[in-house]
């Protein structure tokens, strides 16, 4: 029922964001909130404009993400390869819980590609202890390669 809570909260929220705007991190966004407004994003990444889906993944990066997959052009180019473009334009995506605590949660995504191809990421967020204007907020630390499970009829 929580699941179902946040997710309708969600869809609300996706479908009331204009052209110009994206969600930024806030400490009032749960990792599975930031988890599935990253998945959402990437599933309609050209929706309301080209790459706005990757734009609002990165705006949930890391900071010590950002050091290694950033600036956002470089972030462009990692999500279109091999490893991660299988999350654009998803047909859909199912989240399994592995770890939560206080300040890290990481979760198994399995991804149907509109092809037709399952795949799993191990997908990592923690809590920003560092101080500055993400402290306390939840952001993507990894995401792991995918892992082929196979085709669906």
């Amino acid at each position: 029922m929580k699941i179902l809570i946040k997710t309708i909260f969600l869809l609300f929220i996706f479908t009331n964001i204009s052209s110009a705007d994206l969600i930024k991190p806030n400490t009032n966004l749960g990792p599975f909130e930031v988890l599935m407004i990253q998945l959402n994003s990437l599933k309609n990444n050209n929706k309301p404009y080209k790459d706005a889906g990757i734009e609002q993944t990165w705006e949930f990066a890391h900071p010590n993400n950002k050091e290694i997959t950033g600036p956002l052009d470089k972030f462009k180019e990692m999500i279109y390869s091999e490893n991660y473009k299988i999350l654009i334009s998803h047909e859909n995506s199912e989240i399994t819980i592995l770890k939560e605590d206080k300040d890290i949660s990481i979760f198994k995504v399995t991804v149907l590609t509109k092809n037709k191809e399952k795949y799993y990421y191990i997908w990592q967020i923690e809590k920003v202890l560092l101080e500055g204007s993400f402290k306390n907020c939840w952001m993507t630390t990894n995401v792991s390669s995918p892992k082929y499970m196979g085709e669906v009829i």
